[in-house]
């Protein structure tokens, strides 16, 4: 029998505990403040700005884990230095709705230094008239700039809500179109695996 009496080694309850365990990494940038990445042992679970409206509520279990995240990191800061369009991450958010799952992937299927509206992005999921929806589960999306929901927009092309506040969009729409022409180490689309 295993010294916890229950027929587990510590190794195994070692790896059951990093399974469960949230790593993070703050990762602090000029243009954007602190940004929080958070990761479980499947992948990236949250990128959040420093004022993010849905971030996380409480820290609780939470270990700093700069060698996990240390590849979202290097990407974070190549695209925040306009050299790279997209990510290759596995990614593994917890939480959401069917619906909204759906709305952040579609994310992913709008361009780097382009926009799209709430309305064409309920249009594309089939239901454009859930226009009210699809905004609410853009403004839930935990994979902020990884799952691109800066680039949506109101009908107009006004810049409307966004988790991490209306000057954190600005800039990154502003740091898309400044780097749209540059060579980049992403490739056009996708996020990695889901």
């Amino acid at each position: 029998m295993s010294p916890s009496g229950l027929g587990t080694s510590r190794a195994q309850l070692a790896a059951r505990l990093t399974a469960m365990t949230t790593a993070y990494h703050e990762l602090p940038t000029a243009a954007l403040g602190v940004l929080t990445l958070t990761a479980s042992a499947e992948g990236l679970t949250g990128l959040y700005l420093e004022d993010h409206r849905h971030g996380p509520v409480d820290r609780l279990g939470w270990v700093r884990d700069s060698a996990r995240l240390a590849r979202a990191a290097e990407q974070l800061e190549e695209y925040l230095a306009g050299a790279r369009r997209a990510f290759d991450l596995p990614l593994a958010p917890t939480g959401g709705t069917p619906f909204q799952r759906r709305v952040w992937a579609a994310l992913e299927t709008v361009p780097y230094a382009t926009t799209t509206s709430y309305g064409a992005l309920a249009a594309a999921l089939g239901v454009p008239r859930a226009v009210r929806a699809v905004g609410a589960a853009n403004g839930r999306n935990p994979l902020s700039i990884v799952r691109p929901c800066h680039r949506v927009v109101g009908a107009s092309g006004a810049l409307t809500g966004y988790g991490g506040g209306l000057a954190a969009k600005r800039a990154l729409l502003t740091l898309e179109a400044a780097h749209a022409q540059a060579p980049s180490v992403g490739t056009a689309g996708g996020c990695g695996l889901d």
